[in-house]
């Protein structure tokens, strides 16, 4: 059993590492899948440290990464070792966030063996959040370096209605990104 939420442990076959089934229910996972999304490489909002998401996910005032874009100045500035001025501070990162590529925001998400490079790959060949939702496990196959693994990981992720509307709320917040361009399109030896 995890020692945070009480769900049951799982260790999938041929795997070193047991993990939590409890998902976002685990106040542990939460942090994490906060921690993760604010991270340099993805989302990076500056200010987003490990001590404020504990307060945040410990207070209930942050559930997920979507509640992050409702955080407002007068509750942020109530918290231990906040002020206004930090609290500013945070939300112009938090605003900032907002503007984005395809492959950081994928990145963001934390799906299970989608790292930078992996990514960047699957933004290249879907183009848009759309296209990659309705890909099925052979067609995330065709993406350079995606196994039946990774494809497995990805599809099971979109399949999840909570991943789902989490990503909706996301983009209802107002995450943007440009439209990605193909690079085999315009390669000079493409189709040669």
């Amino acid at each position: 059993r995890c020692p945070v939420c009480g769900s049951p442990v799982e260790q999938g076959e041929g795997e070193a590492v047991a993990r939590c089934s409890g998902g976002l229910v685990c106040a542990a996972q939460q942090k994490e899948t906060i921690r993760h999304f604010a991270s340099r490489r993805a989302l990076d909002i500056e200010g987003l440290g490990e001590k404020l998401i504990e307060q945040l996910v410990d207070q209930g005032l942050v559930r997920n990464v979507a509640d992050i874009y409702a955080l407002d100045e007068a509750t942020l500035a109530r918290l231990e070792r906040m002020g206004e001025k930090s609290a500013r501070k945070l939300l112009g990162a938090i605003a900032r966030s907002r503007s984005t590529t395809f492959e950081r925001f994928l990145y963001a998400l934390g799906m299970r063996e989608v790292g930078e490079a992996t990514a960047l790959a699957l933004a290249r060949h879907f183009g848009t959040l759309e296209a990659l939702e309705a890909a099925d496990v052979e067609a995330l196959q065709q993406v350079p370096d995606v196994g039946p693994v990774v494809a497995g990981h990805v599809v099971a992720f979109l399949a999840v209605p909570q991943n789902r509307a989490l990503i909706g709320r996301l983009r209802q917040a107002g995450i943007v990104w440009p439209a990605v361009e193909n690079p085999a399109a315009s390669a000079p030896l493409a189709g040669k």
